[in-house]
C-alpha cells in the first residue's frame, strides 16, 4: 500500500488514495483538482525522501468546523467573557499518488 506525506497550508497529512481529509480552507472552487508535491513516499518495505511526481487531490465541499468555546474569567471581578469560533475548512479527496 503507497502512501504519501504531503503538505497543504502549513499542515502535513499523511494520505493513500481515495482518502478523504479536512484541510484548512483552500481557493479553489467544489469540484476543481489540484497538485500537492509530496514530501515523502511510503512504501511497506521502503520509502523515499525524495519523490518524484505529485498528488492529485479534489475538492469536494467547503465546510465549517465545530465551535470551539473560548471562555475568559477574572476572578472576583464578576468578569466572564464567552465568545465562539468556528473555523472554515474544505473537505478534499485524494485521487491519486
Amino acid at each position: 500500500m503507497m502512501q504519501a506525506l504531503i503538505e497543504i497550508s502549513d499542515k502535513q497529512y499523511l494520505v493513500k488514495q481515495g482518502d478523504k481529509l479536512f484541510v484548512p480552507r483552500q481557493d479553489a472552487a467544489a469540484g476543481d483538482v489540484f497538485e500537492v508535491k509530496p514530501l515523502m513516499h511510503v512504501a511497506e518495505e521502503q520509502s523515499s525522501l525524495e519523490p518524484a511526481g505529485t498528488v492529485k487531490v479534489k475538492v469536494l465541499d467547503h465546510v465549517r468546523d465545530e465551535k470551539v468555546v473560548v471562555f475568559r474569567k477574572n476572578r472576583r471581578k464578576r468578569f466572564q467573557k464567552r465568545n465562539g469560533h468556528r473555523q472554515h475548512m474544505t473537505q478534499v479527496e485524494v485521487l491519486s499518488l
